[in-house]
């Protein structure tokens, strides 16, 4: 349940539509995350104790999410700035994460390997467990850690980003109907209190997402205490059509792949690379529909793309912006940030972007994409790899089998073919290189919460044998 702050002690929350602040949040001080967490300390041995009894509540957690959904939703698309459909979708999502790991209890597990003993795998969990989220996805992204630490016996601050934290306080409200107390507590403030967190001696595992450099901060506060780090630390994918793809079937898919929260998403299509001959049937395919997407406030029911979530992130779009296109590249659409209040960028499709351009080579996170052209398919899955990011990657084309071959050629954690960033609560979710470290989704989101015990005994014919 989220903890109080001083009042005294509280920072802004801006509309990102219009660029004011509607609201404020409790800016929470050091001695209270220290009584937070030895709070959560005390309760971790009542939570660890009984399976039976997590399983319940953790379904009924989910029960009270689906019930505040409306109020839930409103309130995210407020701070967050997405359309109410999508914010819909995510307490959703959040929901049915928590009824997931609900049932999905860890197994014990014997070992036989010809010796005169029983051995058997028991799994044992943490202890409080941090969990610190960004803005881009509030919920959904705080269910994914907090669902599988709760299931596993754990108990969890949560620290939502300053820029979202009303949402994540609500839903904090919101599970304590369903939870014991101290199990799931939501802090809110400013630095350094993500920094305090990370490094708490009474933290065990710290699990955050973000971006590379601080994600770099996070693993080196959490080492002073030797707390397990899981970190999922953003994405450039690529999406690699080939020369097969029937551009008019899959434009309205790529779109969105890419422009899905404003692009504001760690697994959006980041970098198109299309064959030659389709390159500028492929860039107006995707500039007619940034041309034409309703972009506006999120609770206008009309909006598809809402806008940029706060102002640092819409300096970061206008600058890798800017820079492409001193770099020589074209906007077939979009390029500027739009007249009037809030952070709204006009969605943008670059043409003619020099390959080492920033907004090819880094993370933009907005609602700009660079279309490039590559004369064979060794060049394009070498342009795709040829970034320190690993998260996701696709294949865009009509021969499956192909499709297929090149796919498994990408170094990334997940590679699909004909579509991008769906995933299954049951599938593993994991980046290469400087995307991350750790496994979040499925069984493995729940036993990275766990730790294995093991037991030996004697079989039983051998123990009489020696009476």
């Amino acid at each position: 349940m989220p903890a109080s702050g001083r009042r005294d002690a509280r920072f802004p929350v801006v509309d990102p539509a219009t660029g004011e602040t509607f609201d404020e949040a409790p800016d929470q001080r050091a001695d209270e995350l220290d009584a937070v967490i030895d709070r959560a300390g005390r309760a971790w041995p009542g939570w660890r104790a009984d399976p039976a009894a997590r399983t319940t509540a953790l379904r009924a957690a989910a029960d009270a999410v689906e019930a505040a959904g409306d109020d839930l939703a409103r309130l995210l698309t407020r701070e967050q700035g997405k359309p109410l459909a999508e914010s819909h979708a995510e307490v959703a999502r959040t929901a049915a994460r928590l009824r997931y790991f609900a049932d999905l209890p860890p197994g014990t597990r014997r070992i036989t390997d010809g010796r005169p003993v029983h051995s058997e795998i028991r799994w044992r969990s943490l202890g409080p467990v941090a969990a610190i989220v960004p803005w881009n996805f509030p919920l959904q992204l705080a269910a994914a850690k907090f669902a599988p630490a709760l299931a596993a016996g754990n108990t969890v601050v949560l620290k939502p980003s300053p820029f979202t934290p009303l949402a994540t306080r609500l839903l904090g409200s919101v599970l304590a109907t369903a939870l014991p107390e101290d199990v799931l507590t939501v802090v809110t403030g400013r630095e350094p209190l993500g920094a305090r967190l990370a490094s708490h001696p009474g933290i065990r595992h710290v699990t955050f997402t973000g971006s590379v450099p601080t994600g770099r901060a996070v693993a080196g506060a959490a080492a002073a205490s030797l707390a397990r780090v899981t970190l999922e630390l953003g994405g450039n994918d690529a999406a690699v059509l080939l020369d097969d793809v029937e551009v008019d079937r899959i434009a309205d898919r790529l779109f969105w792949a890419a422009f899905r929260n404003c692009g504001q998403v760690c697994m959006a299509v980041k970098r198109v690379y299309a064959p030659a001959r389709l390159h500028a049937e492929v860039v107006e395919a995707l500039a007619q529909r940034a041309k034409t997407v309703p972009v506006g406030p999120g609770l206008d029911p009309d909006t598809r793309l809402g806008p940029v979530n706060n102002a640092p992130q819409l300096t970061r779009v206008e600058q890798v912006t800017r820079q492409a296109l001193a770099d020589g590249a074209r906007a077939a659409a979009g390029g500027h940030r739009l007249d009037g209040p809030g952070y709204f960028f006009a969605p943008t499709i670059l043409t003619d972007v020099p390959p080492g351009s920033p907004v090819v080579t880094e993370e933009q996170f907005g609602p700009v994409l660079p279309v490039l052209p590559y004369r064979s398919v060794d060049e394009a899955v070498e342009a795709a790899n040829g970034t320190a990011f690993g998260l996701g990657g696709s294949v865009w084309g009509t021969d499956l089998d192909r499709a297929e071959a090149v796919a498994d050629r990408l170094e990334c954690g997940t590679a699909w073919i004909n579509h991008h960033a769906e995933l299954s609560l049951a599938q593993p979710f994991a980046g290469a290189k400087h995307s991350g470290v750790g496994v979040a989704g499925g069984p493995w989101g729940l036993y990275g919460n766990l730790r294995p015990f093991v037991v030996h005994r004697p079989r039983e014919d051998d123990e009489v044998g020696r009476r």
